[in-house]
């Protein structure tokens, strides 16, 4: 199924309701909560993988190159069902191309996130709930857009704009000398020497 066929059974049954500011406030709750607990779960197998095992193994290479690093092989992975039409569809200029280049934006920055509190927290529970609730809320701008957007810019959770909050996080998080992510050696190194162990 295309996009543009996603919106136009989304238009209708907001259209057909009658009160569509129920539709949207009933999914925002499902969204933050039956949304992120169900999704949690699915998103634990990609969080044990990327944050759990590949960033823990690229660590020896420095905490950023090997958090973007990490983010964009998780972006890569994505490709081929991108190239399907997943998240933007396949009615954009430059498609699917350009698609797979913001799924790379977006991956990078979202894994930023995720990477900082898995290396807070020594878990992948956190960046699992986290991206599960990321996976719940994505859709939600879908319900008040207008016209005819790209949506490789807005209104879902992975286009650009709406991705521009978690620009400036990451470059906080990777960049700031003063940034969370910035742990100490020993214990960056505890992590990886323990997992190489297992």
């Amino acid at each position: 199924p295309s996009m543009e066929s996603f919106r136009s059974t989304l238009s209708e049954e907001v259209a057909n309701a009658s009160s569509p500011a129920a539709i949207a406030l009933s999914q925002l709750i499902a969204a933050i909560t039956i949304g992120p607990a169900i999704n949690t779960f699915v998103a634990f197998g990609e969080e044990f993988g990327w944050r759990g095992f590949l960033l823990q193994h690229l660590l020896p290479m420095g905490k950023r190159p090997a958090v973007v690093l990490t983010g964009m092989i998780w972006g890569i992975w994505h490709w081929p069902i991108v190239a399907m039409g997943h998240n933007y569809g396949l009615e954009y200029p430059s498609a699917p191309w350009l698609g797979l280049v913001v799924t790379v934006w977006m991956t990078v920055l979202l894994g930023t996130l995720f990477a900082w509190v898995t290396l807070r927290s020594g878990s992948v529970w956190p960046a699992a709930i986290a991206h599960g609730t990321v996976n719940a809320v994505a859709g939600f701008g879908i319900l008040f857009r207008t016209g005819d957007p790209s949506p490789l810019l807005g209104p879902s959770g992975a286009g650009v704009v709406v991705l521009v909050p978690f620009l400036v996080a990451a470059w906080i998080l990777l960049w700031k000398e003063d940034a969370a992510l910035s742990l100490p050696e020993p214990i960056l190194e505890g992590r990886v020497e323990s997992t190489g162990d297992d």
